[in-house]
């Protein structure tokens, strides 16, 4: 055993996805906003949502879980992201009141804005749909960094529209997984005139149930769209929406066929979804806009099948957008 070189055998074993310390795409584990230009983090909550089931704040760790099998490099950027900027896993928001969603919500925002005051980009693992609120104050606003004090574009991904300023609450939360997209435009961190809604389905909610983001100022892309312009369709609504203003993206996983993504806390039958594979190549439309921040919400490993396909497809999703923000870094270098 006098030759066994333990560093060595370390280096060799880095490359199998069944060994070591899970991380998010076996990143390093550094949690100084300042060590990273992207810092991948877990956001474990799920009390935003009471109405549907629960176990959202298992997303982050069943997503560690099955990303230290992805591969690495991106074939159509033709790039591999850690090659071209710094990308660490930035650890989970620690929410020691994560039963009451209005707390949590505070501390995710103050957890999130020190990655904000050091120039440092965040893709966020929810976590239910609630997140999305305080992450997008930390990085977006008169006095964000990363936006030089805009607005961002938001390009949200959803079977939902999540902008119900009609309810007082949702079930007793104020800042709920319901109420996000429109105190953020209400509160001055997100313009609607520049922002998409896609794939939200035609049997959610009562007839009349969009109009709240249309009196916003929102686009939606339903699904029946969807159906009929297809994925450039898409792109070149989102890209002529947005312009020259930042993005944040967010994407609930719910917008997925149930086929790819059965395991969801507001899984809809009956309707089509968005395919994995349309998913992909619409985030990919956006390459080369300044993406500042990101986050997959929704996912709920308990319901998964045998083969984590949801927790797959999360990983995949998650991917994209880190990749979208370093390809920006590279070519803005």
């Amino acid at each position: 055993m006098s030759d066994y070189d333990v560093e060595n055998a370390k280096k060799e074993m880095e490359r199998w996805y069944w060994w070591g310390i899970p991380t998010f795409f076996r990143s390093p584990w550094k949690e100084d906003p300042a060590d990273s230009d992207i810092a991948l983090i877990g956001v474990p909550h799920s009390s935003g949502n009471g109405s549907t089931e629960r176990d959202q704040h298992l997303g982050p760790r069943a997503v560690r879980h099955v990303s230290a099998l992805y591969r690495r490099g991106h074939g159509r950027f033709n790039l591999i992201p850690w090659d071209v900027c710094r990308i660490n896993d930035a650890g989970d928001v620690p929410l020691p009141e994560a039963m009451v969603s209005d707390i949590s919500v505070q501390h995710i925002e103050a957890f999130a804005k020190r990655f904000d005051v050091a120039g440092t980009r965040l893709v966020s693992m929810g976590g239910d749909h609630s997140i999305t609120g305080p992450l997008v104050k930390a990085v977006a606003g008169r006095h964000s960094r990363l936006t030089e004090g805009r607005e961002v574009a938001l390009v949200h991904f959803d079977s939902h529209t999540d902008s119900y300023n009609h309810l007082p609450h949702w079930l007793g939360n104020r800042r709920s997984a319901a109420h996000w997209a429109s105190y953020l435009v209400e509160e001055g961190h997100v313009d609607p005139h520049r922002s998409t809604q896609i794939g939200i389905r035609p049997n959610v909610g009562t007839p009349g149930s969009r109009n709240t983001s249309e009196e916003l100022g929102y686009r939606i892309v339903g699904m029946d769209e969807i159906e009929e312009i297809g994925v450039k369709g898409v792109i070149d609504i989102v890209r002529k929406r947005v312009g020259d203003a930042p993005i944040y993206v967010t994407f609930d996983m719910d917008t997925l066929d149930p086929t790819d993504a059965p395991a969801v806390s507001n899984i809809e039958p009956g309707y089509p979804g968005i395919r994995i594979g349309d998913a992909v190549r619409m985030l990919q439309g956006l390459r080369g806009l300044n993406v500042v921040g990101a986050d997959v919400v929704c996912l709920m490993p308990t319901k998964d099948n045998p083969n984590q396909i949801t927790s797959m497809n999360a990983m995949v999703v998650m991917f994209e957008l880190l990749s979208l923000m370093a390809d920006y870094i590279a070519r803005n270098k």
